[in-house]
Order: C-alpha cells, then sequence, then structure tokens
C-alpha cells in the first residue's frame, strides 16, 4: 500500500476537521461525570420494579461491590425489592467445564421465552488465582439470547467464592425477582468444587453431563449427584447419541443407590443435544413435574425457609470476616506475626488465637 493509500484509508482519515480529539476528550468526560454520580436507591427501586435491565444492573453492581459506601446503598435496594421476591422458579445447573452449559441455557432460555416467561441468567465465571480477573464472556457464547427483550443475562466473577458462586448471588436473584423475572437460571463454574452454595439458593439442581468421559460413576463427587434432581446428558447427537444413552441408563441405576430425598423427589435422567435444540422441552417439563410435586407437598416453601436461614447464617459470617479485618488492632497486629509466622517465631495456632483475644476485646 502506499503512502497516499495509507492516509486516505478509513483508519487514518480524520474527517473531522481536527476537532474529534477534543470532542472525544469532552465526551469521554461527560461519561466518566454521569458515571460517578450515585443514583438514589429510592429511584433504582421504582425502575427495578418496572423491569429495567439498566437499572437492575446498576444495583447488582452495587450488591458486588466491597465498598462500604456502595454496601450502604445496596442494602437498602434489596430490602426495598424483598416484598416483591420470592415469586419466581430458581434453577441451579453446573457440570464440568466443556459440558456445554452456555449452548444448554441459551437453548433452554429461548424456549422458556417461547413460553411466554422472562428469564434472568446469572453466570458465574472463574476467577484466575494468579490475577484474581476474570473473562465475563457468558453474554458472548449466548450471542442469541442475550438479544431478547425479556432475557437479563448478568455475568459475575467467581472471586474465591466457593463451588463457583459468586459471593452476591443470592442478592442478584432477589433483585432480579424484584423486576418481575419468571425463573432465574444460576450456572456455576462446575470445577468439582463442593456445590453446596448454589443448591442453598434455588429450587431445582440439573447436572449436565457428558457421554463417553468415562466418569459415569466416579468422575464427579457423589455429594453432587445426591444433590441433582435431574441429570441431563448433553450432546447427545450424531455418531453420540447411542453412548448418551447408554450414559442415562448408567446414571438412573445410580441414582437409585443413593438415599431417598426429602422433597419425595425420585430424581430424573434425560438426553439432550443442546445445540440441535433437541430434548429441551422435555426437561422443562422434567422441572415443572418437580415443582408442581414439592408445592403440593409442602416441600417447596419449607426449602424457601431453610434456605432464608442459611442466608441468615452467610451474611453473619460474612460480616464477621468483614469486621476482623476491618479492626484497627488486627490491621496493626496482623502484619506483625505473618513477619513472626516467616521467622518461625510463633504458629498459625498460637498467632489466630492472639488475633481473636483482641478482636473480641472490641
Amino acid at each position: 500500500m502506499s503512502k497516499k493509500q495509507q492516509t486516505d484509508s478509513a483508519l487514518h482519515k480524520n474527517t473531522s476537521g481536527g476537532k474529534s480529539t477534543s470532542l472525544d476528550a469532552n465526551a469521554a468526560e461527560y461519561i466518566k461525570q454521569q458515571r460517578l454520580k450515585q443514583p438514589e436507591a429510592e429511584i433504582l427501586i421504582q425502575e427495578i420494579r418496572k423491569g429495567n435491565q439498566v437499572a437492575l444492573s446498576r444495583a447488582i453492581t452495587f450488591v458486588e461491590s466491597t465498598s462500604s459506601k456502595h454496601s450502604e446503598i445496596a442494602q437498602k435496594i434489596i430490602e426495598g425489592c424483598l416484598p416483591f421476591a420470592n415469586q419466581s422458579v430458581r434453577i441451579g445447573i453446573t457440570g464440568v467445564p466443556g459440558v456445554g452449559k452456555s449452548t444448554f441455557i441459551e437453548s433452554f432460555g429461548k424456549l422458556l421465552l417461547a413460553k411466554g416467561k422472562k428469564v434472568a441468567v446469572l453466570t458465574v465465571d472463574p476467577s484466575s488465582s494468579v490475577s484474581g480477573g476474570s473473562i465475563l464472556g457468558d453474554k458472548t457464547r449466548m450471542e442469541e439470547l442475550v438479544k431478547e427483550e425479556n432475557a437479563f443475562i448478568r455475568p459475575s466473577a467467581s472471586g474465591k467464592s466457593l463451588g463457583g458462586v459468586a459471593r452476591k448471588t443470592r442478592e442478584s436473584i432477589i433483585l432480579c425477582e424484584a423486576a418481575g423475572f419468571d425463573v432465574i437460571l444460576i450456572e456455576t463454574v462446575g470445577v468439582g468444587q463442593s456445590e453446596t452454595a448454589v443448591h442453598s439458593m434455588t429450587d431445582f439442581f440439573l447436572l449436565l453431563k457428558l457421554a463417553g468421559a468415562g466418569d459415569e460413576l466416579q468422575g464427579i463427587k457423589r455429594g453432587i449427584m445426591e444433590m441433582a434432581d435431574v441429570i441431563v446428558i448433553n450432546k447427545a447427537d450424531g455418531e453420540n447419541t447411542k453412548a448418551a444413552q447408554q450414559a442415562k441408563v448408567e446414571f438412573q441405576r445410580a441414582l437409585h443407590l443413593f438415599p431417598s430425598k426429602e422433597s419425595n423427589w425420585t430424581p430424573k435422567t434425560a438426553t439432550c443435544s443442546a445445540i440441535n435444540n433437541e430434548g429441551i422441552e422435555a426437561i422443562w417439563e422434567i422441572v415443572q413435574g418437580y415443582i408442581k410435586l414439592t408445592k403440593e407437598n409442602g416441600f417447596f416453601e419449607h426449602e424457601r425457609i431453610e434456605q432464608n436461614k442459611f442466608w441468615l447464617h452467610q451474611t453473619i459470617e460474612e460480616q464477621l470476616k468483614t469486621d476482623f479485618y476491618n479492626h484497627p488492632d488486627i490491621k496493626t497486629e496482623l502484619p506483625k506475626l505473618l513477619k513472626a509466622l516467616e521467622k518461625h517465631k510463633t504458629t498459625p495456632f498460637e498467632a489466630a488465637n492472639k488475633l481473636f483475644k483482641l478482636f473480641s476485646k472490641k
């Protein structure tokens, strides 16, 4: 390419008379100042109740923030939204990386939208143990669902949360319910850690599996299988169809070995091809069957009460942890004890006891 062609290309040519840099700088500054403005909690609550997804996203940002100033706003928003919550079906979805969780959720979500449902998807991306960062690319993977007016997708970083559930997922569920979403789908990282957290905040637990991966009976924690209300073998298409059906039979046999559930529900198995949109309707029918049974026998409401109790304990633990590390004496003494630990002048137990004694004087 000649120098003249380079000068005239769209990448190099400036048709704004040399004023673009100044205008861009002013626009960027204006946007920055607008974002710095803190909307009142009452206004956000009103907009959330109207189904405003921008307000919903902003509120969830406050909820997820570690800033004490933001926490105060978040608390007001949650309290204002609580009376309008608890009207949805909460479905937890987990499975090992590569099982096709995003593809399944998109296919499942589109089915629900076609049935007149409003669907919120709270996805959790794994955080790097080195940098602490997350890609948060679920909206990109669900490129069709994200365009739908009655769908809301919110990716969050797992951070250091056990089981791949973002620290404030429970609060985000409340806000989504207040915004009028009928079905809340919570996707976990699915890396084999304890999934107790997501199970404690959902009504129905769906475990996605692959056929032919050599893990039909041993490759996943027994605890996760015990929590599952349905095990779905994904990618049941093409040459993998027969293997998927065989895996379905083997998992069904394995489920009979587990103790019966308090809900009186018998866990099901199913196959699907999320990419081909096959078998998705049958899975929704299974979910509906579970909801109908548990509402009739009272387990659904009982479980919601237990979820709130778990939430209370979790909130207490988080607040104690925050108060502990923000205690002025702890901030002063902890670095000293860490230095002493490095020089083998104390033990972890002795150092911890000393810190607890300091904290108890508060």
